[in-house]
Protein backbone atom coordinates (compact mmCIF):
# COMPACT_ATOMS: atom_id res chain seq x y z
CA UNK A 1 0.00 0.00 0.00
CA UNK A 2 1.19 3.56 -0.80
CA UNK A 3 2.58 5.35 1.88
CA UNK A 4 0.99 8.97 2.89
CA UNK A 5 2.25 11.99 2.00
CA UNK A 6 2.71 12.73 5.98
CA UNK A 7 4.79 9.40 6.26
CA UNK A 8 6.63 9.84 2.79
CA UNK A 9 7.92 13.30 4.38
CA UNK A 10 8.66 12.03 7.99
CA UNK A 11 12.69 11.32 8.76
CA UNK A 12 12.19 10.19 12.18
CA UNK A 13 15.30 7.36 12.45
CA UNK A 14 17.30 9.06 9.59
CA UNK A 15 20.57 11.07 10.48
CA UNK A 16 21.85 13.69 8.88
CA UNK A 17 25.42 15.86 8.87
CA UNK A 18 25.03 19.59 7.84
CA UNK A 19 28.28 21.24 6.87
CA UNK A 20 28.16 25.31 7.48
CA UNK A 21 25.75 24.59 9.74
CA UNK A 22 25.74 26.90 12.38
CA UNK A 23 24.08 29.67 10.73
CA UNK A 24 22.34 31.22 7.57
CA UNK A 25 21.26 28.99 5.09
CA UNK A 26 22.88 25.72 6.68
CA UNK A 27 21.23 26.69 10.36
CA UNK A 28 17.93 26.66 8.34
CA UNK A 29 18.54 23.68 6.76
CA UNK A 30 19.57 21.88 9.82
CA UNK A 31 16.49 23.24 11.23
CA UNK A 32 14.16 21.97 8.60
CA UNK A 33 16.13 17.95 8.89
CA UNK A 34 15.34 18.10 12.49
CA UNK A 35 12.21 18.88 12.83
CA UNK A 36 11.21 16.61 9.98
CA UNK A 37 12.66 14.20 12.91
CA UNK A 38 16.31 13.05 11.40
CA UNK A 39 18.97 13.01 14.27
CA UNK A 40 21.83 15.69 13.22
CA UNK A 41 25.46 16.77 12.97
CA UNK A 42 26.37 19.71 12.10
CA UNK A 43 29.62 21.16 11.37
CA UNK A 44 31.78 24.60 11.33
CA UNK A 45 35.05 25.96 11.66
CA UNK A 46 34.32 27.76 15.04
CA UNK A 47 33.23 25.45 18.20
CA UNK A 48 31.57 28.83 19.69
CA UNK A 49 29.09 28.89 17.10
CA UNK A 50 28.42 25.68 17.14
CA UNK A 51 27.65 25.54 20.22
CA UNK A 52 24.91 28.33 20.37
CA UNK A 53 23.65 26.89 17.37
CA UNK A 54 23.29 23.55 18.74
CA UNK A 55 21.74 25.39 21.66
CA UNK A 56 19.09 26.97 19.28
CA UNK A 57 18.35 23.30 17.91
CA UNK A 58 18.03 21.65 20.76
CA UNK A 59 15.60 24.22 22.30
CA UNK A 60 13.49 23.35 19.26
CA UNK A 61 13.68 19.55 20.31
CA UNK A 62 16.31 18.50 18.05
CA UNK A 63 18.64 15.95 18.76
CA UNK A 64 22.07 17.75 17.72
CA UNK A 65 26.00 17.20 17.73
CA UNK A 66 28.27 19.70 17.12
CA UNK A 67 31.60 18.99 14.97
CA UNK A 68 34.39 21.90 14.62
CA UNK A 69 36.10 21.28 11.45
CA UNK A 70 37.32 23.31 8.70
CA UNK A 71 35.49 21.99 4.85
CA UNK A 72 38.41 22.93 3.17
CA UNK A 73 41.05 20.71 4.70
CA UNK A 74 41.32 17.37 3.92
CA UNK A 75 42.81 15.77 6.82
CA UNK A 76 39.57 17.48 8.43
CA UNK A 77 37.46 16.51 6.18
CA UNK A 78 38.33 12.62 6.90
CA UNK A 79 38.35 13.35 10.78
CA UNK A 80 34.62 14.67 10.01
CA UNK A 81 32.91 12.39 8.27
CA UNK A 82 34.76 9.50 10.82
CA UNK A 83 33.40 11.19 13.79
CA UNK A 84 29.57 11.90 12.58
CA UNK A 85 29.47 8.16 11.21
CA UNK A 86 30.74 7.51 14.59
CA UNK A 87 28.30 9.51 16.61
CA UNK A 88 25.46 9.22 14.06
CA UNK A 89 26.07 5.13 13.77
CA UNK A 90 25.89 6.13 10.07
CA UNK A 91 25.10 8.82 7.18
CA UNK A 92 21.64 8.68 5.37
CA UNK A 93 21.62 12.78 4.27
CA UNK A 94 24.85 14.84 3.59
CA UNK A 95 24.16 18.43 2.96
CA UNK A 96 27.20 19.89 1.24
CA UNK A 97 26.48 24.10 2.44
CA UNK A 98 29.54 25.35 3.46
CA UNK A 99 31.26 27.80 0.86
CA UNK A 100 33.11 30.63 0.19
CA UNK A 101 32.95 33.95 -2.05
CA UNK A 102 34.83 36.49 -3.39
CA UNK A 103 33.94 39.69 -5.09
CA UNK A 104 36.54 40.87 -7.53
CA UNK A 105 36.76 41.86 -11.01
CA UNK A 106 38.03 39.26 -13.54
CA UNK A 107 41.00 41.20 -14.69
CA UNK A 108 42.05 41.69 -10.96
CA UNK A 109 40.42 38.80 -9.18
CA UNK A 110 43.95 37.36 -6.81
CA UNK A 111 44.60 33.76 -7.20
CA UNK A 112 44.77 33.13 -3.73
CA UNK A 113 41.49 33.87 -3.21
CA UNK A 114 40.34 31.79 -6.36
CA UNK A 115 41.88 29.03 -5.14
CA UNK A 116 40.14 29.47 -1.59
CA UNK A 117 36.27 29.51 -3.39
CA UNK A 118 37.55 26.53 -5.16
CA UNK A 119 38.97 24.44 -2.70
CA UNK A 120 35.58 24.79 -0.31
CA UNK A 121 32.79 24.76 -2.63
CA UNK A 122 34.54 21.88 -5.00
CA UNK A 123 37.04 20.24 -4.04
CA UNK A 124 35.23 20.35 -0.26
CA UNK A 125 31.88 18.89 -1.49
CA UNK A 126 33.57 16.30 -3.50
CA UNK A 127 36.02 14.82 -0.75
CA UNK A 128 33.32 14.65 2.35
CA UNK A 129 31.00 13.26 -0.16
CA UNK A 130 33.58 10.92 -0.88
CA UNK A 131 33.82 9.82 2.81
CA UNK A 132 30.64 9.31 3.55
CA UNK A 133 29.88 7.64 0.42
CA UNK A 134 32.75 5.63 1.81
CA UNK A 135 31.99 4.81 5.30
CA UNK A 136 28.31 5.02 5.42
CA UNK A 137 26.07 5.06 1.75
CA UNK A 138 27.67 2.54 -0.60
CA UNK A 139 27.94 -0.12 2.60
CA UNK A 140 24.36 0.59 3.31
CA UNK A 141 23.01 0.89 -0.42
CA UNK A 142 21.00 4.12 0.83
CA UNK A 143 21.82 8.00 0.80
CA UNK A 144 20.38 11.01 -0.08
CA UNK A 145 23.31 13.88 -0.89
CA UNK A 146 21.90 17.85 -1.27
CA UNK A 147 24.38 20.07 -2.62
CA UNK A 148 23.73 23.71 -2.36
CA UNK A 149 24.80 25.50 -5.24
CA UNK A 150 23.33 28.89 -5.94
CA UNK A 151 21.52 30.99 -9.51
CA UNK A 152 24.58 32.21 -9.50
CA UNK A 153 25.66 29.05 -11.15
CA UNK A 154 23.12 29.24 -13.44
CA UNK A 155 24.95 31.86 -15.44
CA UNK A 156 25.86 35.77 -15.43
CA UNK A 157 25.53 38.72 -12.38
CA UNK A 158 23.99 42.00 -12.63
CA UNK A 159 26.61 44.15 -13.62
CA UNK A 160 27.35 45.43 -10.01
CA UNK A 161 27.99 42.22 -8.89
CA UNK A 162 31.60 40.39 -9.93
CA UNK A 163 32.06 37.22 -8.33
CA UNK A 164 33.23 35.55 -11.13
CA UNK A 165 34.87 32.54 -8.80
CA UNK A 166 32.06 31.83 -6.83
CA UNK A 167 29.64 31.59 -10.17
CA UNK A 168 32.06 29.21 -11.35
CA UNK A 169 32.42 27.26 -8.16
CA UNK A 170 28.94 27.11 -8.00
CA UNK A 171 28.40 25.94 -11.83
CA UNK A 172 30.75 23.00 -11.04
CA UNK A 173 28.25 21.99 -7.95
CA UNK A 174 25.59 21.10 -10.64
CA UNK A 175 27.48 19.47 -12.68
CA UNK A 176 29.56 17.57 -9.71
CA UNK A 177 26.11 16.40 -8.57
CA UNK A 178 25.08 14.94 -12.35
CA UNK A 179 28.50 12.94 -13.04
CA UNK A 180 27.78 11.81 -8.96
CA UNK A 181 24.14 11.26 -9.29
CA UNK A 182 25.20 8.74 -12.54
CA UNK A 183 27.79 7.04 -10.65
CA UNK A 184 26.10 6.84 -7.18
CA UNK A 185 22.32 5.94 -8.27
CA UNK A 186 23.91 1.98 -8.47
CA UNK A 187 24.25 2.41 -4.51
CA UNK A 188 20.43 3.41 -3.77
CA UNK A 189 21.90 7.14 -3.31
CA UNK A 190 20.39 10.36 -5.01
CA UNK A 191 22.18 13.42 -5.51
CA UNK A 192 20.90 16.88 -6.29
CA UNK A 193 21.17 20.52 -5.70
CA UNK A 194 19.43 23.69 -4.51
CA UNK A 195 20.26 26.96 -6.44
CA UNK A 196 18.89 29.34 -3.58
CA UNK A 197 18.66 33.52 -4.47
CA UNK A 198 19.32 36.35 -2.18
CA UNK A 199 18.83 35.46 1.10
CA UNK A 200 19.95 37.83 3.88
CA UNK A 201 22.86 36.31 5.40
CA UNK A 202 26.37 37.17 6.73
CA UNK A 203 27.98 36.14 3.32
CA UNK A 204 25.31 38.39 1.51
CA UNK A 205 25.18 41.68 4.06
CA UNK A 206 27.61 43.38 2.14
CA UNK A 207 26.23 43.04 -1.33
CA UNK A 208 23.02 43.90 0.02
CA UNK A 209 23.62 47.12 1.88
CA UNK A 210 25.71 48.09 -1.46
CA UNK A 211 22.95 47.59 -3.96
CA UNK A 212 19.36 47.52 -1.44
CA UNK A 213 17.22 45.01 -0.16
CA UNK A 214 14.19 46.92 -1.96
CA UNK A 215 16.08 47.15 -5.32
CA UNK A 216 17.44 43.71 -4.84
CA UNK A 217 13.82 41.99 -4.23
CA UNK A 218 12.82 43.96 -6.93
CA UNK A 219 14.57 41.78 -9.73
CA UNK A 220 12.37 39.00 -8.62
CA UNK A 221 8.44 38.25 -9.93
CA UNK A 222 7.87 37.65 -6.44
CA UNK A 223 9.21 40.84 -5.23
CA UNK A 224 11.05 39.16 -2.24
CA UNK A 225 14.46 37.96 -1.32
CA UNK A 226 14.54 34.61 0.15
CA UNK A 227 13.23 34.30 3.91
CA UNK A 228 14.49 31.73 7.01
CA UNK A 229 11.75 28.95 5.73
CA UNK A 230 11.83 29.29 2.18
CA UNK A 231 14.54 26.82 1.69
CA UNK A 232 13.06 24.12 4.30
CA UNK A 233 9.96 22.64 2.06
CA UNK A 234 12.79 21.97 -0.94
CA UNK A 235 15.65 20.21 1.68
CA UNK A 236 12.94 18.01 3.31
CA UNK A 237 11.53 17.08 0.22
CA UNK A 238 14.96 15.96 -1.51
CA UNK A 239 16.41 14.31 2.11
CA UNK A 240 13.22 11.94 2.46
CA UNK A 241 11.48 9.17 0.53
CA UNK A 242 8.87 12.21 -1.14
CA UNK A 243 11.88 13.04 -2.90
CA UNK A 244 13.32 9.24 -3.88
CA UNK A 245 12.84 8.97 -7.65
CA UNK A 246 14.28 12.70 -7.96
CA UNK A 247 18.23 12.52 -8.74
CA UNK A 248 21.15 14.69 -10.62
CA UNK A 249 18.36 17.80 -10.48
CA UNK A 250 18.61 21.58 -9.56
CA UNK A 251 16.32 23.37 -8.66
CA UNK A 252 16.39 27.33 -7.77
CA UNK A 253 14.41 29.04 -4.87
CA UNK A 254 14.80 32.85 -5.86
CA UNK A 255 11.44 34.05 -6.07
CA UNK A 256 11.68 33.81 -10.01
CA UNK A 257 15.34 35.79 -10.65
CA UNK A 258 16.19 32.77 -12.72
CA UNK A 259 13.38 33.01 -14.74
CA UNK A 260 13.93 36.33 -15.97
CA UNK A 261 15.63 37.40 -18.88
CA UNK A 262 18.58 39.53 -18.00
CA UNK A 263 17.27 39.23 -14.26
Amino acid sequence: MARTIQQLFDLHGKTALVTGGSRGLGLQLAEALGEAGARLVITARKAKDLEESAAHLRARGIDVHGIAADCSDQADIERLAREAVKHLGHVDILVNNAGAAWGAPAEDHPIDAWDKVMNLNVRGYFLLSQQIGRLSMIPRKYGRIINISSITGLGGNPKPIKTIAYNTSKAAVINFGRALACEWGVHGITVNAICPGFFPSKMSDGLLKSIGLDEMASHAPLNRLGDDEDLKGTCVLLASDAGKHITGQWLAVDGGVSVVTGG
